[in-house]
């Protein structure tokens, strides 16, 4: 609390105003719980640095509801695109850290510093963590007339054909970016990339017939998949995904190094009160254990993680282990940050 001296204040009133102010701020924790007794007061926007129906988008929506049900408030997802993720994500570093701007980002927040010379935020020092959310798998998917017929086969295809064969990303830093990426060191081979504004449009027309393949997520490309309208050859994780029984994965069909799957967790600028983040986390957790969600998620090749990782310290002490484990990888593929 700040006084404001008052000339015509009576001597003891002035006395006691002060008493009052020392005794609360002795308290150590009487401001930020304030802060966060009556959060949220007004709309919180989540922010998605990816384009609208992507995959990204797609687990943000699943949650946004019941989160905002448990928050006793209202959760509006905001989509903002550009360069991998990383236009929104720094939009959120620079927000006001009162818990009303969040960030829902992908793996890409572990990516980013090994891609970008001038990045604009720093992923430990910028951000507060609220948890993770889930870990989806990717599919390696083609158009569906791609001569190609299995994961083998789309292997000796790309060697023989290299120069003409297109790979579709949603963009420098994606995680189809850096699946493909993988893809080609483990194949040997350097491909057309066809970079796009996000999955939304890639998986388009992928399904058009105008790019040959790509790696997406589970969550973007299950129904299109069931729906014969592209092609799958393999999923990049170690067990089959159960929505998706007879595609294989890509250390059955002989290509072991391509494992990667696509963890998401919630961000808010750093010095958000932890009161605030807690709540955050709190409300994460209530709707990860909603059966719709559960469900939802099911459909779509994945899961929630568990209450244990939708924890602020779960989520940082994954992030600072991503971003070791991606900077080698992505520097031993050669790939010079833009």
């Amino acid at each position: 609390m700040r006084m404001k001296r008052r000339p015509r204040i009576i001597a003891a009133l002035a006395t006691v105003s002060l008493i009052t102010a020392c005794s609360g701020n002795d308290d150590g924790d009487g401001g930020a719980e304030g802060d966060a007794a009556g959060y949220p007061e007004q709309n919180i926007t989540i922010v998605v640095p990816f384009s609208a129906g992507g995959p990204t988008d797609t687990v943000t929506r699943m949650i946004a509801d019941p989160m905002a049900a448990a928050l006793g408030g209202k959760i509006v997802v905001r989509n903002v695109e550009g360069a991998g993720g990383t236009v929104g994500a720094g939009d959120v570093a620079r927000a006001e850290p009162d818990g009303y701007t969040v960030l829902m980002h992908h793996i890409g927040m572990s990516t980013a510093p090994a891609l970008y010379k001038d990045l604009g935020y720093r992923p430990l020092e910028d951000f507060a963590t609220v948890g993770l959310v889930t870990e989806v798998p990717m599919t390696v998917v083609a158009r569906q007339d791609f001569a190609p017929a299995t994961f083998q086969d789309l292997v000796t295809h790309v060697k023989a054909n290299a120069g003409t064969v297109t790979l579709a990303n949603a963009g420098i830093g994606a995680a189809s970016h850096l699946c493909g990426l993988l893809f080609q060191a483990a194949a040997g081979v350097k491909l057309q990339e066809v970079p796009y504004q996000g999955t939304g449009p890639a998986l388009t027309d992928l399904v058009g017939g105008q790019v040959d393949f790509m790696c997406d997520q589970t969550t973007n490309t299950s129904g299109q998949i069931t729906a014969k309208k592209i092609k799958a050859y393999a999923v990049t994780t170690p067990q089959r995904v159960q929505s998706l029984p007879d595609v294989p994965t890509t250390a059955e069909a002989g290509m072991p190094q391509l494992a990667v799957s696509v963890w998401h967790g919630l961000y808010v600028p750093a010095d958000t009160p932890p009161e605030i983040v807690e709540k955050l986390s709190g409300a994460l957790k209530t709707a990860l254990a909603d059966q719709a969600v559960i469900d939802q998620m099911a459909k779509l090749g994945t899961a929630p993680v568990t209450a244990a990782d939708a924890t602020p310290d779960a989520h940082r002490a994954h992030l600072e282990e991503q971003l070791t484990t991606w900077q080698k990888i992505i520097s031993d593929a050669g790939v010079q940050p833009s």
